[in-house]
């Protein structure tokens, strides 16, 4: 079918009304012999007759310019299903056809977006990290934006979050998940909470801040870590089990072979070497001695031998070995701690507070804090450092024994430390502070009245 102009349909509508308006003229003057009289009545007969025509020519476009507007507000709406239909071949034509094929392609777009985000709803809602989005509501509250299963399982029974305070949810939480939300940025905690193999549950709490819509949003990401710290742990004890055969292979077997010299010397009656035999032999067994010593203080560690003691008077005498800056809110706190065990505690995270701000002086306290909070019923001891931080791998695994970033490190200091903070009935936790450097907190129960 041979295309049809705009124009040239315009044309054949006017035509009539043209032939009209010529021949009106002639035939009046020729009936009356009056041409302006003629002339006024021809006007008077042929422009209602062009109005009719110009009317009728447009009826079908402006019905297709109505349908044309009716579809860009369907698709303003997501609705994609809106068609138009033209009969003529002109250039209206080739408009709707156009915007057919537009509706087919933001058609096509909408189902590849629906899709996309059916997926990555599945996956949100599937993930074992609990996502919590949180932005201030219109009363300046911090509400739940999204929630997805793993959080509302985790902070409300599997209920729906959404639009809830994210403040009032906190006081229901247990107080370990409260404190690493108040103090901000990523952190590494324990919740009291016993699985069926007794065992605390970690977690690892990372926050990011972003812009949305002119609106400030905090993305809240809780990781569980316990299963994967058994794993590491397994992973670790078969490490330390392989360096403990190595260990003991290069002193045994020597020893071994020197017991066995030193027999043959003695059948012979030669005794000018049995001194330096017995001498490798009285090394090798006390290097073995302190090799086996410092493993089994990890693993037996005694039972604190409880004393009072004034936190105040007692880092005093702890700040004459290494240096610090001891910053307290109120005098007078108390604890009941072993003190040996103790202080080798905050020797441990002192003696890296300094390795990691770079201080060559240990005596000299330099950026190198301890702060004491007092709690409802618990005593915070925060040792507070300028270094570097820890990454998230680090700081996931900085709690395992034998897990060591140092060259020469045991990996046993700050597992160590743990262990003597929970023999007292305490809990330790780390994060990186928000302008650099590592925040290790260690919470114990106050003594009864203070």
């Amino acid at each position: 079918m041979m295309r049809r102009s705009l124009a040239g349909r315009m044309l054949l509508w006017l035509l009539p009304a043209l032939a009209a308006t010529i021949a009106l003229p002639l035939l009046l003057h020729a009936w009356l012999d009056d041409a302006w009289l003629a002339f006024l009545l021809s006007a008077l007969i042929a422009l209602p007759l062009a109005m009719l025509a110009v009317r009728r020519a447009l009826r079908p476009m402006n019905a297709l310019f109505r349908a044309l507007a009716g579809s860009v507000n369907s698709y303003r709406d997501g609705e994609y299903n809106f068609g138009i239909h033209w009969r003529g071949r002109d250039e209206l034509g080739e408009l709707v056809q156009a915007h057919g094929e537009l509706g087919d392609v933001l058609r096509e777009q909408r189902q590849n977006l629906v899709q996309r985000e059916l997926l990555l709803d599945t996956m949100v809602q599937n993930t074992p990290v609990a996502m919590l989005l949180l932005a201030p509501g219109g009363d300046g509250v911090r509400r739940v934006v999204f929630a997805n299963l793993a959080a509302r399982k985790l902070l409300h029974g599997g209920w729906k979050l959404e639009g809830q305070a994210f403040d009032a949810l906190m006081d229901q939480a247990p107080v370990e998940m409260r404190e690493a939300m108040l103090r901000g940025g990523d952190s590494l905690f324990a919740v009291g909470q016993e699985d069926s193999e007794g065992d605390e549950q970690v977690y690892h709490l990372a926050r990011r801040h972003f812009r949305l819509n002119g609106r400030r949003h905090e993305l809240l990401l809780l990781r569980l870590l316990t299963s994967e710290l058994r794993r590491q742990e397994v992973m670790t004890w078969k490490k330390v089990i392989r360096v403990i055969s190595h260990e003991l292979n290069n002193s045994l077997a020597p020893i071994a072979s020197l017991a066995h010299s030193g027999g043959e010397l003695l059948r012979r009656g030669r005794h000018d070497r049995l001194e330096e035999i017995f001498s490798t032999i009285e090394d090798r067994a006390r290097h073995l001695e302190g090799f086996i010593r410092g493993y089994a203080r990890f693993a037996k560690l005694p039972q604190p031998q409880l004393q009072t003691v004034d936190w105040e008077s007692y880092l005093a005498g702890l700040g004459r070995q290494i240096g610090f800056t001891l910053e307290t809110s109120e005098p007078g706190l108390s604890s009941r701690i072993d003190p040996v065990q103790f202080e080798q505690a905050l020797l441990n995270l002192l003696k890296n507070a300094h390795e990691a701000s770079g201080d060559a002086d240990m005596g000299q306290p330099h950026q190198i804090r301890i702060r004491l909070t007092r709690l409802p019923d618990w005593l915070r001891i925060e040792v507070l450092d300028r270094g570097s931080g820890m990454n998230e791998a680090v700081l996931q695994n900085a709690l395992v024994p034998f897990y060591s970033t140092k060259r020469n490190g045991t990996g046993l200091g700050l597992a160590l430390t743990r262990e003597i903070v929970e023999a007292h009935g305490g809990r330790l936790s780390l994060h990186n502070r928000e302008e650099g450097g590592l925040c290790v907190a260690i919470q114990l129960p106050l003594e009864d009245g203070h």
